[in-house]
């Protein structure tokens, strides 16, 4: 029963370490690194900052969704995020969501 015990420990913190790293390439990989990192300002907003100001929002995950897709202007300033069409749902809802724990 042990050892049942230690496999299904291992097997599910493998998993969880896995889609963090999945996680991390998909910001590098939809280009998100290119204006924005975890703490230090580039053209966009932080990733700390961005959850920081959602951190209360029942409904952050999807309005950040859309906005990953759509674009967005105007709530940090005037730099405009520009769309990513390409990007499907499931994948911006995934950023939305680990985004927000980057803070």
């Amino acid at each position: 029963m042990k050892k049942l015990v230690r496999l299904l420990v291992f097997l599910c913190l493998t998993g969880a370490v896995g889609f963090v790293h999945a996680d991390d390439a998909l910001l590098i990989k939809s280009n998100c690194l290119a204006c924005h990192a975890l703490d230090k300002r580039k053209y966009g907003p932080t990733f700390n900052e961005i959850a920081s100001k959602y951190a209360n929002d029942g409904k952050a995950v999807e309005k950040l969704a859309k906005k990953i897709k759509v674009g967005g202007k105007g709530v940090w300033g005037d730099d405009e995020m520009p769309s990513q069409p390409n990007l499907s749902k499931a994948d911006a809802l995934i950023l939305a969501k680990h985004v927000l724990t980057l803070k």
